[in-house]
């Protein structure tokens, strides 16, 4: 297993976190993936090998480069061994999908996620391009037993330029009428440099509530507003909502929490990690509107080109714990601050998501036992 537990996350788990998360948790946004085998062609002698670069440059200007020093793979048995690992008194089942990574294949990487998906009785979500059609993909995710999509940015048009990217460019409106016929479930990256307070952003996301009520429309990482400053009038906006569902995943913002909660209200947010890379060491803080992931020294290599990430002293890193953590603990301060109850907590982290699911979910069922 890729990671050790030290008495310093045995102490955070039993102190902050142990008498509030509930006896059954679906994490409801988590990759899954395994490293390409050494057989393939090399790049130099693959006719595609112009595209392969093409696809990952153009993944490198549209993504984050931290995610990456975590974890090289995450096969499913990591994955459930993390939730044995991190939380000893709960059971913990995960919706699955791929990784939206530069080498990505189609093929290869959702054919693995519906293998584990059935081989351990899990929902997943198909990774998706715009390329397809609205009837190869209705036939790759009714094949492959996936739940819905999970669209991403990278993989919109090569010309527009990144800080450009719109919802419809990767999430387009054929797409959006497949899942709105089948309802299924679309887990949401939102794009752009406003995060979550970019008006485009917002008259797009309220556009899919509108135009396409059954499609069960989740918006990841809450919008991407990991600072205050990525708020705007983004709550007002989506006050309007009624449908609309948000996970929590990869934030540790409790005022951004907090806010969410007081708009939508509880059964409308759902408990999601973005695992692997919530095992990695942390503290988040914000400067100047922007995240700062605050890192051991040398644990993940050479990070000093990387604005998001900081190295902290020797002392200082022997006390950071996993961003599982934090992300949890920063959860249980926004519940707290806004009086949910037990009952509430419950939702948020099981029971919003196995209603989701089995609304959806036809076929084998699944179970958290």
């Amino acid at each position: 297993m890729p990671f050790e537990v030290k008495e310093v996350d045995r102490a955070f788990y039993n102190e902050r976190l142990a008498d509030f998360l509930p006896s059954r948790m679906i994490d409801i946004h988590t990759h899954v993936w395994v490293g390409r085998s050494g057989s393939q062609t090399r790049p130099d002698k693959d006719p595609k090998s112009a595209l392969k670069r093409a696809l990952q440059t153009r993944h490198h200007q549209r993504s984050q480069k931290w995610p990456s020093l975590v974890a090289a793979d995450n096969p499913i048995e990591d994955l459930l061994r993390t939730y044995e690992l991190m939380f000893p008194q709960q059971r913990v089942a995960p919706l699955i999908f791929g990784s939206a990574r530069e080498d990505v294949i189609f093929d290869e990487d959702n054919g693995y996620v519906s293998q584990a998906a059935r081989q351990h009785r899990l929902p997943s979500l198909m990774l998706s391009t715009p390329q397809w059609s609205a009837e190869e993909l209705e036939r790759r995710v009714q094949e492959g037993g996936f739940l819905g999509l999970k669209p991403y940015l990278s993989y919109a048009p090569a010309h527009i330029p990144a800080d450009e990217i719109a919802i419809f460019d990767y999430l387009p409106h054929h797409h959006l009428r497949v899942a709105d016929a089948h309802g299924w479930i679309v887990m949401l990256h939102i794009p752009r440099p406003a995060r979550l307070k970019d008006p485009l952003n917002l008259e797009q996301m309220l556009y899919i509530e509108e135009h396409y009520p059954n499609v069960r429309l989740i918006i990841a990482h809450i919008g991407r507003a990991y600072c205050l400053e990525d708020i705007g009038n983004a709550f007002e906006v989506l006050g309007k909502t009624e449908r609309i569902l948000f996970d929590f995943s990869a934030n540790t913002n409790a005022q951004v929490m907090k806010q969410l909660i007081c708009t939508v209200g509880p059964k409308r947010v759902l408990f999601g990690s973005d695992l692997p890379i919530l095992r990695m060491r942390m503290r988040r803080i914000c400067e100047n509107g922007a995240y700062i992931n605050l890192v051991p020294p040398g644990l993940y290599g050479d990070v000093s080109g990387d604005p998001h990430m900081r190295e902290v002293s020797e002392e200082e890193g022997k006390w950071l714990s996993f961003f599982m953590y934090e992300e949890l603990y920063a959860f249980r301060r926004a519940a707290e601050a806004t009086g949910l109850t037990a009952s509430d907590v419950e939702d948020v982290f099981y029971n919003n998501a196995a209603q989701l699911i089995a609304a959806v979910q036809k076929g084998s069922p699944w179970s958290v036992s």
